[in-house]
C-alpha cells in the first residue's frame, strides 16, 4: 500500500487531570519541547525520529485499571538504565508492581498520573535499532495488529504466536501487540491514537477508508466536534483529526 493512501499517526494522546504537569514530566524525561496544540491540550514535539508527537488533553475522569498501551524506553548500559529511572523518579514518577517477576531486568514505573511505562534493560535485541522510545507496547489481538499495519501503511516486523509488531518505513519506535489474553477494558482508554489524513486526502475519505478496514464509529460524547471518533477491531478508541 502506498503511503499516499494511508493516514498518518499524528500523536499519542493522554487524558490528563493536569495536562501541563504531565507534559512537563514527559518533556523532562524525553527531552522533547512544547508545541502548539489545536484542541486545548499540551503538545510535545519529538527531538528525534519518533515521527509522532505526544498530546495531553484535559479530562475529569480518573484512571481506572491498567492502560492498554505503554512506552518501552531503551537503555544503552546498566548505568544508563539506572539514570533514566532516577530521572523519572525525580520528575514525579514512581515504581509500580503490575505482576512483573523479581528476576526480570526491565523496570516498571508510572508517571505522575499513573500511566505505566518500562525502562528496558541494555542489550534487548528486539529494540536494538530503535531510539529512546523503543516501542509503544499494546495489549491487543493479532487482528488489531493487521488492522493498524493497513491503516498506517507500516509493514509488519513481527508476526509470531499471535504477537505482532509494526514500524514506520522511516524508522522510529515499533508498535507491538502482545496477543491473547486481552485485558478487560474498563471505560474509555486514557491513551489513544490521533490520526490525520494523508497530504492529499480529507477527513471523511480517511474515515471511510478506516471503516472499510474494520474500524467502527463510536460515540464518547464528542458531539459536533471537528474530529471523528472511531474504534479499532479490539474496541480501542482513536481519533481522525482534520487535515493540518
Amino acid at each position: 500500500m502506498s503511503s499516499g493512501m494511508t493516514g498518518q499517526l499524528f500523536a499519542i494522546s493522554f487524558d490528563a487531570g493536569d495536562p501541563l504537569r504531565l507534559a512537563r514530566f514527559w518533556s523532562g524525561l524525553l527531552g522533547w519541547r512544547t508545541g502548539d496544540d489545536p484542541h486545548d491540550g499540551v503538545t510535545l514535539l519529538p527531538s528525534d525520529d519518533t515521527g509522532f508527537r505526544l498530546r495531553f488533553l484535559p479530562s475529569g475522569q480518573r484512571k481506572v485499571g491498567q492502560n492498554r498501551m505503554h512506552f518501552d524506553l531503551t537503555s544503552t548500559s546498566l548505568e544508563d538504565q539506572r539514570q533514566t529511572v532516577a530521572r523519572a523518579l525525580e520528575l514525579g514518577g514512581r515504581h509500580i508492581d503490575i505482576g512483573q517477576r523479581p528476576d526480570e531486568d526491565h523496570v516498571v514505573l508510572a508517571d505522575p498520573e499513573g500511566n505505566e511505562f518500562c525502562v528496558i534493560e541494555p542489550g534487548n535485541r528486539f529494540l536494538a535499532d530503535c531510539g529512546f522510545i523503543g516501542a509503544l507496547a499494546c495489549d491487543g489481538s493479532q487482528e488489531v495488529g493487521y488492522f493498524w499495519s493497513e491503516a498506517l501503511g507500516w509493514p509488519l516486523v513481527w508476526d509470531q504466536d499471535q504477537e505482532t509488531a509494526i514500524r514506520s518505513p522511516h524508522g522510529g519506535p515499533k508498535i507491538t501487540w502482545g496477543g491473547p489474553p486481552l485485558m478487560p477494558k474498563s471505560g474509555k482508554n486514557r491513551v489513544h491514537f490521533d490520526l490525520v489524513p494523508s497530504a492529499d486526502g480529507d477527513q471523511q475519505a480517511e474515515v471511510d477508508r478506516l471503516l472499510s478496514l474494520g474500524a467502527t464509529r463510536i460515540d464518547i460524547g464528542q458531539g459536533e466536534s471537528a474530529w471523528a471518533v472511531l474504534a479499532d477491531p479490539d474496541g480501542n478508541e482513536f481519533c481522525v483529526l482534520t487535515p493540518r
